[in-house]
């Protein structure tokens, strides 16, 4: 059998157009104002398949909508064996058709938001990474995807690079920022981050481990035929 001809529910081009114009004025209406960076990764680990200095130089704003209602989502605030860590997630929903007009229009090869890309949030004044992009949230309205939900996390910084040419952006981590030009040895990174305790550790370190000992683990080990 087959679905009935004189029903066009799914290829009808001026709903699907209408679907679209609805959407991004909602978003319009309830949505909130947001900064888009993109990154490039020119040094990629090919082992750990990570950039150590990735430079976000690209802004694109936008509007998006908010979907957590009801505040953050994920794990919160919570103390571990690594100190206090925000584990606060959100999902924004942006349209597609804005999403190609803001950053698509510009660079041909954005088609989509990208996972790592970071979104600077004016609300709270924080930046959030994408950890993963879901094109089928609101599943095929008459045939057609309308919006994109991005789901992210608060940013963990380690050393990523902003030139973005807007202030609050490219200097928002300059109080625990900590790159090879200024931080060379033990000290030097607990004078630049206040709560490091490496040096401490450091100290102690020498009153336990003794590597001028003979044993399998000295430095200065050497072994003589007999």
């Amino acid at each position: 059998m087959a679905t009935n001809a004189y029903f066009r529910n799914y290829d009808n081009f001026n709903e699907q157009n209408l679907i679209d114009d609805l959407v991004i004025e909602s978003i319009k209406m309830y949505g909130v104002d947001v900064k888009y960076l993109s990154g490039k990764f020119n040094n990629v680990d090919d082992v750990f398949n990570e950039d150590d200095t990735p430079l976000y130089d690209e802004m694109y704003g936008f509007e998006v909508y908010v979907k957590n209602v009801d505040g953050f989502e994920g794990e919160g605030d919570f103390l571990s064996k690594f100190g206090l860590q925000i584990r606060d997630q959100v999902t924004f929903t942006v349209a597609i058709r804005t999403f190609e007009r803001y950053v698509t229009r510009k660079d041909t090869e954005k088609v989509r938001p990208r996972e790592n890309d970071i979104i600077w949030l004016p609300l709270n004044q924080k930046m959030y990474r994408i950890t993963y992009v879901e094109h089928e949230a609101v599943f095929y309205q008459s045939g057609k995807l309308q919006t994109y939900d991005i789901k992210c996390e608060l940013m963990e910084f380690s050393n990523e690079r902003f030139d973005t040419g807007r202030y609050e952006i490219d200097h928002y981590f300059d109080d625990i920022k900590s790159t090879t030009d200024v931080v060379q040895t033990l000290e030097d990174v607990a004078n630049n981050d206040p709560i490091a305790q490496n040096f401490e550790f450091e100290k102690l370190a020498d009153d336990i481990l003794d590597f001028s000992e003979v044993d399998p683990f000295s430095e200065n080990l050497s072994i003589e035929d007999s």
